[in-house]
This record gives structure tokens, sequence and C-alpha cells, in this order.
């Protein structure tokens, strides 16, 4: 299925979709399909999960709209169903104030997954911005995201970017610990 047929992004809006995209087996089963579709039995291969458990995430999935099926065919009087992403991008709501972040979590749950001999590019920067500065670096950070996104070539192995900007929470300082 091309990707140009898909909308650019999916708004998770329901209870139902926000819990099946939380999920990290699920998380990690919308990767398998960011570039191309697969069967319950090729998603269950590539992540090593039991057909019959990639089979239950996949239906959750659909349910809630997160991916559907794109193409059909019959082997040996089974009808195999393709799955794909419902949408080039998922787009989550605001955890609020408190809330767990579930990209960021799920990312920090593959980064952790991944091959520790593995090439990774991972940093921490503090930075002091002002309001213009900070949406500008914001703004360019999604810019250089959807760049490379389009480079994104299928047959290539998946490298996954993730960045978080924004405003920690501010901690009162205690009166013995000014300075």
């Amino acid at each position: 299925m091309p990707t140009d047929d898909l909308p650019e992004t999916f708004h998770v809006t329901t209870d139902e979709q926000l819990r099946a995209v939380s999920n990290l087996t699920r998380h990690r089963i919308m990767a398998v399909l960011r570039f191309e579709p697969a069967t319950i039995t090729q998603i269950a291969e590539r992540m090593g999960l039991a057909k019959g458990s990639s089979s239950y995430h996949v239906r959750l999935l659909e349910r809630a709209g997160l991916v559907k099926v794109v193409r059909t065919r019959k082997v040996r009087g089974v009808t195999e169903r393709y799955y794909a992403m419902a949408a080039r991008a998922i787009a989550l709501p605001d955890p609020g104030e408190g809330g767990p972040d579930v990209l960021m979590r799920n990312a920090v749950a593959d980064l952790e997954a991944s091959p520790a001999e593995g090439e990774r590019h991972v940093r921490m920067a503090h930075l002091r911005l002002t309001e213009e500065q900070f949406a500008e670096l914001g703004a360019r950070l999604d810019a250089l995201a959807d760049e490379y996104r389009e480079l994104s070539d299928p047959s290539l192995p998946d490298a996954s970017l993730v960045f978080a900007l924004f405003h920690p929470t501010q901690h009162e300082q205690a009166e013995g610990d000014a300075k």
C-alpha cells in the first residue's frame, strides 16, 4: 500500500484508542507496520510473538482504528489479511500535569531494549531559552524529523528519533538551599 494514500495524522481521542496505543507490544506492532503492510504471521515472526498474541494485539489496534486491513488474499482456503497503519503519524493527547507521557515511556523502553553494541546517539541538554528561542528550536526539531521521515526507505533498517523539548517543573528552593 503506498503511503501516499494515508492520512497525515491520526488523532487519538478516545480512552479505547489511548489504551490501545499505550501498550508496549502494540506500540512495537505499529512500528512493524510503519513502512509496509504485514500479516499476523509476519508480525509474529518479526516480533518473536506467538501468532495468537499477535492476532489479539492487532485486533485491539484495528478496533481502535489505529491499523486497518489494506489487502486480502486466499492461501489454501484461508483468507490472509495484510494490516497497515491508519495514518503516517499518531498524535496523542497532552497527558496533562502529572500524567504519564505514553510516547516517551514506550520510546525509553525501546531504547533500553535496543542492542547495546549498536550505534546510538542519546543526549540530554539543559537549556535556558527565551520563549522565542524555545519555539524556534521546537519548529527546527519538527522540520528536521519531517525531512528525514521523507527520506526514509522501507528497505533500510529501522531507526527511531525521539525528542522532547519542554519546560521542567520549577521547584522552589528551600531557604537553607539558597546560595
